[in-house]
């Protein structure tokens, strides 16, 4: 059973117990509750948590926990707030930046789904492979830092600057390294330093959901480029910016959210030079360089290794690699652009919390560090290779033209005139959630996608399982177009 669901459960069920006990009366010792339900002492305690947070309980370290006493309900008047769609809306048409915000595409990968639903929507790490003892004992270790808890610098820890600066690679050095909380947060400062509201931003398609609804967020105007095997076509990289006079193109060079692709390595100092010609800027979003597969050869450098000239703003980070909440990335720019990212992001969020950077640093400068990304590497190969499996055997009739040897996800064709979002739903109504492809285009897309995920899944055996569910939700969809 999933952690999350295991903790609801045993919250339910003490509370329907909680009347047995008298006011400031003492509930089972947790040990008892370990036994009892026969779950873990995490979930325990995660769960005498939610209810101490309902004012249910009250928790006394060393002592134990004790029903608590109930509070009267202030009686609250109904209320009125109909005012501020009138307040939220007026003069919306003119605004260059809109005060509403689309954000299901971002939603999709982030919600967790239902108790036993299998999860290829996920984009991150399933715990079972992440390294929560190694994070677990580099935050105790950074805690424990003189002036962990401190103000950092604004740019971050020089040190973990220098660590970000030598996996770029090339000339970049620290001092052209800013920490910032997370890739999508460092995306956000991107776009907003490089393009003014109502401009035209050149973007990969497909692409990230997420990175769309950031430019949009800005008032920006997603233009997209076609993407094939082989990463962007650089033809049509330059006839989009002679088109629209376009200042900045946001690419995955490796490993490309959705597709997989890897930009080939004649059109990679092709797509410097279209940018360069432009005078545009190139936003690498190298998001997943850590989860390349154990038989993957070896890796292209980043474009900013190989861009004298300031024209690549890369953005990098951890968080893919380790956990979800471990929200530690870094920009990396040459030139005057590095004082504009500085600007905004100081005005933002001021800065990533020192404690954060401790832990990355003492997270990456660990043994444990290397034998995660070889442990991770291995398993991820494991995981395609089962995916891609069962799918040639139980679903043929989704075409995989490409096979990744890195990322985490695949991106199966559907037969033409297949409803992706209709296939979305009957695989949930399956037991197995999955990604429609429409909302990786920022046009019409040319044909219909899904994505399917393997790194959120629980084990090989799950993938299995998954693609069995999906096998009865194409029987119910794909059927009405044959």
């Amino acid at each position: 059973m999933q952690e999350r669901s295991s903790v609801a459960e045993l919250a339910e069920q003490l509370r329907r117990e909680l009347d047995r006990y008298p006011v400031a009366g003492k509930l089972p010792s947790s040990r008892a509750l370990v036994e009892r339900f026969r779950v873990s002492p995490v979930t325990v305690s995660r769960a005498l948590a939610q209810l101490a947070a309902e004012g249910l309980v009250v928790t006394r370290p060393g002592a134990g926990a004790f029903r608590a006493r109930p509070r009267a309900a202030a009686p609250q008047p109904a209320g009125d707030t109909s005012w501020q769609e009138v307040a939220l809306s007026a003069d919306g048409a003119a605004d260059l930046v809109p005060r509403s915000v689309d954000a299901s595409g971002v939603l999709v990968s982030l919600a967790a789904p239902s108790p036993g639903v299998i999860e290829f929507n996920g984009g991150y790490l399933h715990p079972s492979l992440q390294p929560e003892r190694a994070m677990a004992a580099a935050l105790s270790r950074a805690g424990r830092r003189p002036g962990a808890w401190g103000r950092p610098p604004m740019d971050g820890l020089p040190e973990l600057r220098e660590w970000f600066a030598r996996g770029v690679g090339g000339a970049v050095t620290a001092a052209e390294v800013l920490v910032t909380a997370g890739g999508q947060s460092a995306l956000t400062t991107a776009l907003r330093a490089l393009a003014p509201p109502g401009a035209p931003v050149l973007v990969e398609s497909p692409t990230y959901p997420g990175m769309l609804a950031i430019a949009r967020a800005a008032g920006l105007r997603p233009v997209p480029v076609p993407v094939d095997a082989d990463g962007v076509r650089p033809a049509l990289l330059a006839d989009a910016f002679r088109a629209t006079g376009a200042r900045v193109f946001v690419c995955q060079p490796l490993f490309q959210n959705p597709t997989g692709a890897v930009l080939a390595a004649d059109r990679r100092g092709e797509v410097l030079r279209i940018a360069r010609a432009a005078g545009a800027f190139v936003v690498e979003d190298d998001f997943v360089r850590r989860l390349v597969h154990e038989d993957a050869p070896p890796l292209p450098r980043p474009l900013a290794a190989d861009d004298p000239d300031g024209v690549v703003v890369h953005v990098g980070s951890l968080t893919k690699a380790t956990s979800p909440s471990f929200r530690v990335s870094a920009l990396a720019a040459r030139g005057p652009v590095l004082e504009r990212l500085r600007a905004i992001q100081v005005v933002d969020t001021f800065f990533v919390p020192r404690p954060l950077q401790e832990a990355a640093l003492e997270l990456v400068g660990s043994p444990a560090w290397p034998r995660h990304l070889r442990s991770v590497s291995a398993e991820l190969r494991a995981r395609r290779d089962a995916l891609t499996a069962a799918l040639r055997l139980h679903l043929p009739e989704l075409a995989l033209p490409h096979v990744p040897f890195g990322g985490y996800h695949l991106w199966p064709r559907l037969p033409d005139g297949t409803d992706d979002v209709a296939l979305t739903a009957a695989a949930l109504r399956a037991g197995v959630a999955i990604t429609p492809g429409r909302p990786y285009f920022s046009a019409e897309p040319p044909a219909a996608h899904i994505r399917l995920s393997f790194a959120a899944v629980a084990s090989v055996g799950e993938i299995t399982e998954g693609v069995r569910r999906l096998r009865a939700a194409c029987d119910e969809v794909l059927p009405r177009v044959r």
